[in-house]
């Protein structure tokens, strides 16, 4: 089995269209239709999921995601948390507990918000395990481990947490990389970057600024996500230079 990255969702908090059809500048394109930030790592047989969508169990159905060994956060907000009970099946599935990976500060707002996923309450068995990593730490399912790094990252008034991974790189949501997790992001196979919009925003990465930051380090390939409804699919493809690519839902590749 090749060892594969999916963006499972790549749109902003909203997704496009909103809830309203509200497309904004968006042209109609199946890869304009955006689910919210969610992605998906198979290394061997492991199966990571990166943050729980409120999109998430239409995720797994459209990618064909059978088995789930962990789930890892960047951070607490609900775009990326509120989709955690649609897990339950594969607690029922496993028979184990799914342990859940993020910082300290995301582990307790989970465990606070979702208390019945990791403890009992109210008749209902817990099932999650939650861990909490610092900078390295690994996934391991019988004879198969995975070595990520996670790392901080600014997103707005709160830190959130980018991961690496074989020469990956994932960061959903980020408007400033502190000087100590830039070396990181150096000698990258694939970026994945948060590129909100096209205007500044107090707790994203804008247009500029996200190929501002691809500039300096250099990845062999950068894909563009968290794209909001004035980031046409088309218009980007036409204007990025050959190394940058606009994520879509269901974009993958093997590393």
């Amino acid at each position: 089995m090749k060892n594969k990255f999916t963006i499972l969702g790549c749109g902003s908090s909203l997704g496009s269209p909103w809830i309203t059809n509200y497309q904004g500048e968006l042209k109609k394109n199946s890869k304009n239709i955006r689910t919210r930030c969610c992605a998906h790592i198979q290394y061997k047989n492991l199966s990571v999921l990166i943050d729980t969508s409120p999109d998430i169990k239409s995720q797994f159905l459209k990618n064909k995601i059978r088995s789930l060994d962990a789930i890892i956060y960047t951070h607490e907000h609900a775009d990326q948390t509120s989709g955690i009970f649609e897990m339950r099946p594969f607690f029922w599935k496993n028979k184990n507990k799914i342990p859940v990976y993020g910082s300290r500060r995301t582990v307790k707002a989970l465990i606070k918000k979702y208390t019945f996923c990791f403890f009992p309450k109210h008749g209902y068995v817990p099932i999650m395990k939650p861990n909490v990593i610092k900078n390295n730490f690994k996934i391991k399912k019988k004879n198969q481990t995975l070595s990520l790094k996670a790392f901080n990252v600014i997103h707005g008034m709160i830190n959130a947490t980018g991961f690496l991974f074989e020469k990956v790189a994932y960061i959903s949501d980020c408007n400033k990389i502190p000087k100590k997790s830039f070396d990181y992001l150096y000698n990258l196979e694939y970026l994945i970057i948060d590129c909100l919009r096209k205007n500044k925003h107090p707790s994203h990465f804008n247009y500029d600024e996200a190929l501002e930051l691809i500039k300096i380090v250099k990845p062999k390939k950068a894909i563009l996500t968290n794209l909001h409804t004035d980031l046409d699919y088309v218009y980007l493809k036409k204007i990025l230079p050959s190394n940058i690519i606009p994520a879509y839902d269901g974009l993958s590749f093997n590393f």
